[in-house]
């Protein structure tokens, strides 16, 4: 192997599930390292590390635009988008390896045929040999006659690619592997191609598979669904080996272009969805139609198609001549946990166990009730814990076959419960208590999401016995530390508090519909707040156990009833606890969270509508009255104006009138009575001659 021989590999649509963990695996790779013997082989490196000395130069398309090389990841050197096909070529060019992954999404199809047509006319170009390799499915065997007849269970194998008969939905997945053959049969030495017939991909996260494991992880639903009758083999392959095999490709070169890639289980559909119940959900599963799996929105047709095809098919030929480093050789089932923590750790779903502690009426149900809401945990209260435990006692034993196991022991201890109630008014010994509440945090629910442990435990031999280490645990005996379980003891403690004066007015301040018949009742509620008090004032209270087990438990005081809804509080709690570790919302709670955000945004548009149309009633209302008022003062302005030039003309009238009118009226009627041919001059006339003040 050259240590210092350095190869180019482009990979398609790197953002997506497949494309991303073979450029990871692919980055931690050392040109050629596959081809030592097991016990020679080096070690991969690390994937968070930056690209190394002697690994493969990673680079690729991405579907969604970079703006910079800080989006990209450290195992990529150059991300692409938006290419055009020139430029999309001569990306190809540069680069000594060529890999395109179809499984995915189906507008990669014609691009990679496009691709591998487009560097076969291009080989006169080359300055060293290329090498192509299509990521396809097996799915394009999925109607292929059987190899006998008489026995369907008998395996296929690479040899009979050429019988293979794709599923209708991959009809163009199994032309585009012609192509790549075909391509690859005219000049091996400068540009070889293989075709890749992947199992269905599972690990690092999940593609197909995700839906069963969030559903499971989520709990809703009390069992898991397997559409049809589950009987179906699912060929499968840890995403890592799927890598492992391209890289074993790359540097074997081997003679047979075409592949089957899949590990060694046969492995029905019904055993693999049953698994992930088991181990992460209900436990249970539940067949249900085909028919339903179209009601899904999570899954596409093609996904469907996958998930109901019935293959028997192995990998024979990179079992005897490639050397692949299995992950998970044995199938999906033998290796769950490994998948499992994969899951987890690549969707950072880890999670979150709190305990909030306090007197009586300090708020604990309120704050955890708000934790439980903001991080999605599970609220355990004891009363309710107690309630939820005896109904599903009693309807496993409706359920179940009375002579069975599992309902002769839920009877039996449904009963020592209901005893031990009657015998204490309606309590429980703390020995049965505890073994009630310890399976609750046990419980998938409590397990995958967390929980908010509300009040409880209430001492420190409760806390020791509650949170005791399982007998199959190995015991530590260099740590000073007492022996605890670690899969249900609290990473976060809260102790809320406040003065006795403080507590017993908020309780008197309470309305008394809500204190009677409850604990906040006089008595019962001072009878509680001084047994708290003294359980806490001696030296082995739950605090103290939870500081052995270096918990750190953090104080919390509450002074002010100013504050209902705790705000100052949940920032405190939260800025502790850090973001949540769990799903967002659900596609349902989505659904729901649009349809508020929509009906909220139709509220907003019509009170803005409405806020609108008053301001110009009240704007055109205002404009009328300054209307009216102007013209009003017009008028009164007019009218006035009008008096004061009426009495301005009383002088010129009185003196037309005495002087000027007698004189016009007697020239006129003398105009009348002469009728001179002039008459104006005539009146002009006698107007001088006449004219009082000449006179």
């Amino acid at each position: 192997m050259a240590a210092d021989a350095v190869e180019r590999v482009f990979i398609n649509r790197l953002d997506s599930y497949a494309s991303k963990c073979i450029a990871k695996f692919l980055s931690t790779c050392v040109v050629g390292a596959s081809l030592l013997e097991s016990g020679e082989r080096e070690e991969r490196l690390s994937p968070d590390l930056q690209v190394q000395e002697g690994t493969f130069q990673i680079v690729g398309t991405c579907a969604h635009k970079t703006e910079s090389d800080a989006g990209r990841q450290s195992y990529v050197s150059a991300e692409y988008s938006h290419l055009n096909r020139e430029e999309l070529l001569e990306c190809l060019m540069e680069c000594d390896i060529i890999i395109y992954n179809i499984t995915e999404h189906a507008d990669q199809i014609e691009e990679a045929s496009w691709a591998v047509s487009a560097m076969h006319a291009q080989m006169d170009r080359f300055t060293q040999p290329k090498m192509f390799i299509l990521v396809s499915t097996v799915m394009t065997w999925a109607l292929s006659r059987p190899v006998d007849p008489n026995d369907p269970d008998i395996p296929f194998t690479e040899e009979d690619y050429r019988q293979r008969r794709a599923h209708p939905s991959f009809k163009e997945h199994i032309n585009v592997e012609k192509v790549v053959v075909k391509m690859g049969k005219t000049n091996m030495s400068l540009f070889s191609t293989y075709v890749v017939a992947s199992g269905v991909q599972y690990g690092m996260g999940e593609q197909l598979f995700h839906f069963f494991f969030k559903k499971s992880w989520l709990g809703d639903e009390p069992k898991a669904l397997v559409f049809g009758e589950g009987t179906n083999v699912v060929p499968t392959i840890h995403v890592d080996d799927l890598a492992g095999v391209i890289q074993n490709i790359i540097d074997h070169k081997p003679n047979q272009q075409y592949l089957v890639a899949v590990d060694d289980s046969k492995n029905t559909i019904e055993e693999i969805v049953g698994t992930i119940s088991y181990v992460l959900g209900p436990g249970k599963t539940q067949r249900v139609p085909k028919e339903d799996a179209f009601l899904i929105r999570d899954l596409s047709q093609m996904d469907i198609d996958t998930l109901l095809v019935d293959l028997r098919i192995e990998a024979v030929y990179l079992k005897e001549n490639l050397n692949v480093r299995w992950a998970c050789e044995s199938g999906f089932v033998d290796n769950i946990d490994r998948v499992v923590e994969e899951y987890k750790q690549t969707r950072s779903l880890q999670p979150i166990r709190v305990c909030v502690l306090g007197p009586p009426a300090v708020g604990k149900s309120s704050v955890a009730e708000r934790i439980c809401k903001h991080y999605k945990l599970h609220h355990v209260r004891v009363k309710e814990t107690i309630t939820e435990t005896l109904t599903n006692l009693e309807s496993v034993i409706k359920t179940e076959d009375p002579e069975a196991e599992d309902s002769a022991t839920s009877s039996e201890f449904l009963e020592t419960l209901k005893e031990n109630m009657e015998e204490n008014g309606g309590r429980l010994d703390d020995q049965l208590l505890i073994r009630i509440v310890r399976d609750k945090l046990k419980s998938m629910p409590c397990r995958n999401q967390g929980f908010v442990l509300d009040g409880f435990p209430k001492t420190y031999e409760q806390a020791r016995d509650l949170f005791s280490a399982d007998d199959e645990e190995p015991e530590n005996t260099t740590s000073k530390i007492p022996p605890f379980n670690k899969n249900i003891i609290p990473e976060f403690v809260f102790s809320l508090d406040s003065s006795d004066k403080f507590l017993k007015n908020r309780v008197i301040d309470l309305p008394e519909c809500l204190v009677e018949g409850t604990s906040y009742s006089q008595k019962h509620f001072l009878r509680r707040l001084k047994s708290f008090r003294e359980n806490n004032v001696e030296d082995e209270t739950v605090l103290n156990y939870f500081d052995e087990l270096d918990v750190h438990t953090e104080h919390i005081e509450i002074t002010s009833s100013d504050d209902p809804q705790y705000l100052l509080v949940m920032e405190r709690i939260i800025r502790s606890i850090g973001e949540p570790k769990n799903y967002g919302a659900t596609s349902h709670e989505e659904i729901e969270e649009e349809m508020r955000s929509a009906d909220r945004r139709l509220k907003e548009e019509a009170q803005e509508r409405a806020d609108t149309e008053r301001r110009e009633t009240e704007e055109a209302q205002e404009r009328a009255a300054r209307w009216q008022e102007w013209s009003k003062c017009l008028e009164e302005a007019k009218k006035r104006e009008q008096d004061l030039l009426e009495e301005q003309t009383v002088p010129m009238r009185n003196y037309l009138m005495k002087t000027v009118m007698p004189t016009l009226t007697q020239g006129l009627l003398e105009c009348c009575r002469i009728k001179p041919q002039e008459p104006i001059d005539f009146l002009a006339e006698y107007l001088f001659r006449n004219n009082p003040q000449v006179e």
